[in-house]
């Protein structure tokens, strides 16, 4: 072939290995060349398959977006979408903080301006195994809850970091919402537990952060209907008998009503009051605005006529993009050719009826103790788990922590305007509100949520004045 052939034929395998990530040991089986109807972009992708339990047949479909810019001086992020049982993929990389929206055709993709991967390497999970692609050969994986959840979750970081293995050492940073509120503080748990175990890799864990998060059932099921309350969606006498007859310690998710007969009669004529044509996660939204997607709570099965993926809109269009052959093999999923169709709540999964139930805050405690900030923050315009259980609950935690107030309760500043309220305790414990934004922040204000998370994963309190700044 003579010394230029062979030397160019290097070049051009060298170059190709390059251009599939080869260089950082990224697995180029995984890497996304490019989305259909995608616009072009400088970061790269990944999607595929992380086997947990190669036995009984059950892997996590996960989907990774580098940094924009600088990728391997960024921390890594994980996200997970609540439900329990929704995806990660359709919610939170897709419709909130990734770097795509789908288009109006369900055909094609729109870039997010204000995505989060211009602070921090992104990875998203569709756990536990049912949801989105992610699957088992085993039916009885599908039985799961939190304890397995968390378990599977750990798993899948070990052999994620054997795929990527230069991610190991960098800032690690755990987020979520909704549901996620049981899903991250246990997989930190579970990474701590770890690193206390382990006389070799540890989870390098900055921080936790978890939006409008179900923590302690007893107190965010009744902010649901203070919260009603206090926007003019029910009247008085409806709201003081709920108040003052409904004895929510009692609640539980596996018994949701409540013994006095007066308390179910009130609430049954709130959820009739508020009816169907409010969006439950944005009270200020129309109904069909592309805006929210299907993470019905399970706390909210009191409710029986409370809206369940009102926003068609949105969900119509990530649905048929998601279920469209070339884009699924685009992002190697669906390798077994499921039974079903993708959809943003699994069909399959049953969930623990029980585990919703679980005081979060004690784990939340654990986790501050060992020096880990965890913020908590509040769309204020979500009543399906308000600002007002939330902000209570953080409170409380202080409280049991002996923590003071480092940065007292106020307004926080975007572009000049007010971004939303912040109260610090205890330089660990930060409690935010987001003004204007829903269950799904990063979706109803990007540009505010990307300001905070920015400011979370870059150790920075959230500005106290309207000065100009370069998260602005």
């Amino acid at each position: 072939m003579g010394w230029w052939g062979s030397s160019g034929v290097l070049f051009l395998f060298g170059f190709l290995w390059l251009l599939s990530g080869g260089v950082k040991g990224f697995p180029s089986e995984d890497l996304v060349l490019r989305l259909p109807g995608q616009p072009p972009v400088s970061f790269k992708q990944y999607a595929g398959y992380v086997d947990i339990d190669v036995k009984n047949g059950r892997s996590l479909f996960y989907y990774f977006v580098e940094a924009e810019e600088h990728p391997e001086k960024k921390p890594l992020t994980l996200w997970l979408n609540g439900g329990p049982g929704c995806s990660s993929i359709g919610g939170g990389a897709f419709t909130e903080l990734g770097p795509f929206y789908p288009s109006g055709d369900g055909r094609g993709l729109r870039k997010n301006p204000m995505s989060w991967n211009k602070a921090s390497n992104l990875l998203f999970v569709e756990s536990p195994a049912g949801v989105g692609w992610s699957y088992s050969n085993t039916s009885s994986d599908y039985n799961c809850g939190d304890a397995s959840t968390a378990r599977d979750m750990h798993i899948f970081f070990m052999n994620w970091y054997e795929k990527f293995p230069s991610f190991k050492s960098s800032a690690l940073y755990l987020t979520g919402e909704s549901y996620a509120g049981h899903y991250i503080p246990q997989l930190a748990i579970a990474l701590l537990d770890h690193n206390a175990k382990s006389s070799g890799f540890k989870f390098n864990i900055k921080g936790v952060a978890i939006g409008n998060p179900l923590l302690k059932l007893d107190r965010d099921v009744p902010a649901t209907y203070e919260y009603f309350w206090s926007h003019g969606m029910i009247s008085d006498e409806i709201g003081i008998t709920i108040m003052s007859e409904c004895d929510f310690e009692d609640y539980t998710f596996a018994s949701p009503h409540n013994e006095s007969h007066s308390c179910n009669e009130a609430i049954s004529m709130a959820n009739q009051v508020v009816g169907n044509y409010i969006n439950n996660y944005d009270v200020i939204l129309d109904v069909c605005y592309p805006s929210i997607v299907e993470q019905e709570l399970r706390l909210r099965k009191m409710a029986s006529k409370i809206s369940l993926g009102v926003d068609v809109c949105m969900t119509m269009e990530r649905k048929f993009y998601f279920n469209l052959p070339e884009v699924q093999k685009a992002l190697h999923a669906n390798r077994t050719k499921l039974p079903y169709r993708w959809s943003m709540c699994s069909p399959v999964i049953n969930y623990s009826d029980t585990d919703g139930n679980i005081n979060i805050l004690p784990l939340l405690k654990r986790i501050i103790e060992l020096r880990i900030p965890v913020w908590i923050f509040s769309g204020d315009q979500d009543s399906v788990v308000p600002l007002l259980g939330s902000r209570t609950l953080v409170r409380e935690l202080a409280h049991d922590l002996k923590f003071k107030i480092t940065v007292p309760y106020g307004t926080w500043f975007h572009k000049g305007q007010v971004g939303g309220w912040v109260i610090e305790y205890g330089n660990l414990l930060t409690f935010a509100t987001v003004r204007g934004a829903a269950h799904m922040v990063p979706y109803a204000q990007p540009s505010r949520a990307l300001h905070l998370f920015s400011s979370f994963v870059g150790g920075r309190r959230l500005p106290n004045s309207t000065r100009p700044s370069i998260e602005d």
